[in-house]
């Protein structure tokens, strides 16, 4: 037919998925005051929070679907020829169902466990010296991370190889704000003392000395809490970036014997005290080991082992499981859930052997023409950006150059690693990990000193691209900057996100605007100080990267004027996310002129009366169409780096000229704002 004309599209994948923009819309909104509500508010109204969560969006929806394939994959009996790895996830989920031998086991093991440990102030009068002992197994046997965190990444300053890093951590509560801001946040300090006096109490001790000896582990978590550096002031890696020799970490924090330590955290690798580390939190781990040596060794003692019971709860038996959903619900404010064991035995085996259980996931739903349809997508973003690179009008043209070179060399890894299509392959990456069809603890257990050895191991090798950090289920994406690549797992690329059926309309405006999202964290205030190998050096001409910080200043602000519940968000925590969105938008809008530019205009979908240059921004406003309890946003304020999703999404409209185009939306009004932030 003539390309002037295309018409609607009536296919029974358009006439569906038209229904379902429908439905997600308020029609009395004017999409120029506030188009979340106008993409949003028929979906807010159709989908109060399900049971038991404490928030619901498409990203959870689509990982419910997900689970529901992976339970069926596990518990599939078909003798088809699983691979050795394969059968082991198999036999991990079903030692997480076996309710009745976890039951019967009560508390026993962790008990044990605790004893092996030299026990605590819990159950008796205690008085050891055995501090150092007790933080090498809290940390190298369990992997819970008393006081600090000790693990291998890649060397951001020479990304072809592996390094020790040790950085800040040990709170109980997911921030700092909760222990600092104590009238604020009460009712949450007052549910987690509840909590742990509980599970006190269920080890054998009694509510009074449990209400004593765990009123002084919050009393302690709350001073780690105020030497805890805070997030926001933490984004710039260059300053806090310290590589030294392992030897130095004695003066440094006297208080732990160090060489030992990470022997027996990186066992069986030889380590002298020349190895290098790279300290990300040099002055904390100064005052951490001033605050140890100032603590009653009891106190320091039940800290630990506490670290060690918190990640033991949800693997005992039912009655730890309630006690801590009740913490849970406080602080989250879900409803009291009776989600089906299942889920969390999905969950967990996907925490666990994720890549194996991703072999029969990806086999099950992952067709190639995916993958196919994902690289070429992912490569007109890529184009439209480096476009877009040209016109920006505060770098200049030699910083430019680089921009463009490091853009034509982010990597694409789509769908999964490669390795987990050979069985072989798989079977080798997990053979040293033993798992039994009826012990769920002692498979745990089993799994913490596999992925210590897996850890180790990394420190003699070079980081390679088969080592993801999300697995393929999972619906997400990443960019990572050492390895310069952006990460798709097959997870996301399916719908809402992504079908091949529809509009591509809607494909660039959900699956494109994630992939322009993960690009564009390459050149955010993070990103863009690595480069294109992946090594953290300045590459930026001096006047660009003043300008660059010039620019971010508006989003900064832009962002900390927004508000939730009353609660500001905060600019410069939520920076890294907000250019990334704001420029992933615009890349993937561009992406999609460009495709209509060569491929001529398409078929509109029925009913909705919209053209599609107003679906592309309907179907990225709908992606974060999302309700939460009050409780979760307050969570989110404090501790993520995203921007809640309302303003994800009006955030990055009124920034985009494009949008007011095509919505007609007069200068001034909410969504068409004079001033605008633009980065890329």
């Amino acid at each position: 037919g003539e390309k002037a004309r295309p018409g609607l599209c009536l296919s029974e994948q358009c006439v569906s998925v038209a229904a379902a923009v429908t439905g997600a819309l308020d029609r009395s909104v004017d999409p120029c005051r506030d188009f979340y509500s106008f993409a949003c508010g028929g979906w807010v109204k159709k989908n109060p929070l399900p049971e038991g969560k404490s928030r619901w969006d498409p990203f959870n929806n689509l990982w419910e679907h997900n689970m529901a394939i992976m339970k069926d994959l596990l518990e599939s009996t078909e003798k088809q020829s699983l691979s050795e790895a394969e059968e082991k996830a198999q036999r991990y989920y079903k030692a997480c169902m076996n309710e009745a031998t976890i039951e019967k086991l009560g508390a026993q093991p962790l008990q044990e466990l605790i004893n092996k440990m030299g026990g605590w102030a819990l159950s008796g009068p205690w008085d050891k010296d055995n501090f150092q002992e007790v933080l090498r197994t809290a940390s190298a046997q369990f992997r819970s991370s008393p006081f600090f965190t000790v693990f291998v990444s890649t060397d951001s300053k020479n990304s072809s190889s592996n390094i020790i890093q040790v950085d800040q951590s040990g709170l109980g509560l997911p921030s700092r704000e909760y222990y600092l801001n104590k009238t604020a946040n009460e009712k949450y300090l007052r549910a987690y003392l509840d909590f742990l006096v509980e599970v006190g109490m269920l080890l054998g001790g009694s509510e009074e000395t449990s209400h004593t000896l765990m009123t002084e582990i919050v009393a302690f978590e709350s001073a780690l809490a105020n030497i805890t550096v805070p997030q926001e002031e933490r984004r710039d890696e260059e300053s806090i970036y310290h590589k030294i020799q392992a030897r130095e970490l004695a003066t440094l924090a006297p208080a732990i014997d160090w060489m030992p330590f990470l022997r027996a955290v990186f066992a069986p690798v030889v380590l002298n005290d020349s190895e290098p580390v790279v300290l990300y939190a040099t002055e904390y781990l100064q005052k951490v080991s001033q605050l140890i040596s100032n603590t009653s060794k009891s106190t320091l003692n039940n800290y630990m082992i506490m670290k060690v019971v918190r990640k033991m709860v949800s693997i005992l038996d039912q009655r730890f499981q309630d006690a801590e959903q009740r913490f849970l619900e406080v602080m989250y404010g879900a409803k009291k859930s009776c989600a089906p064991r299942w889920k969390l035995c999905v969950s967990d085996t996907d925490s666990a052997l994720g890549f194996a259980l991703g072999a029969l996931f990806v086999k099950a739903t992952f067709t190639e023409d995916s993958k196919t349809f994902a690289e070429d997508m992912v490569a007109e973003i890529k184009g439209a950006f480096e476009d877009s690179l040209k016109h920006v009008g505060w770098m200049d043209d030699e910083t430019k150059k680089a921009a463009k070179e490091k853009a034509d060399a982010i990597y694409n890894m789509i769908g999964y690693p490669k390795f987990i299509m050979d069985p072989k392959e798989l079977d080798k990456v997990f053979s040293d990990l033993d798992v039994a069809s009826d012990l769920y603890f002692q498979n745990v257990m089993h799994y913490y000193s596999f992925s210590g050895r897996v850890t180790a191991d990394q420190l003699r090798k070079a980081p390679n691209r088969d080592q993801w950090s999300m697995t393929p289920p999972t619906v997400n994406a990443y960019y990572n900057p050492t390895k310069n690549e952006i990460v798709l797992p097959a997870g996301i690329l399916q719908s809402p996100f992504y079908n091949h059926e529809w509009p591509k309309a809607l494909n660039f405006g959900g699956i494109g605007v994630v992939m322009g999202h993960e690009l564009t964290h390459a050149f955010d205030d993070q990103g863009r100080v690595y480069d294109k190998d992946g090594n953290l050096r300045s590459w930026w001409k001096n006047s660009s990267a003043e300008a660059f910080k010039q620019q971010t200043q508006c989003m900064v602000e832009q962002y900390s004027h927004y508000n939730i519940n009353s609660e500001s968000l905060n600019g410069k925590h939520t920076l890294g996310e907000n250019i990334a969105d704001n420029g992933g938008l615009k890349a993937a809008f561009k992406a999609y002129e460009n495709w209509i530019w060569k491929h001529g205009k398409e078929a509109a979908l029925p009913a909705l009366g919209m053209t599609n240059h107003q679906l592309f921004f309907v179907g990225f406003a709908q992606v974060w169409c999302s309700v939460r309890t009050p409780e979760s946003s307050h969570e989110g304020v404090i501790t993520d780096p995203h921007s809640p999703s309302r303003f994800r999404v009006i955030g990055t409209v009124s920034n985009s000229d494009d949008f007011s185009k095509h919505f007609g939306c007069p200068p001034d009004t909410p969504m068409n704002p004079r001033r605008k932030c633009e980065l890329w």
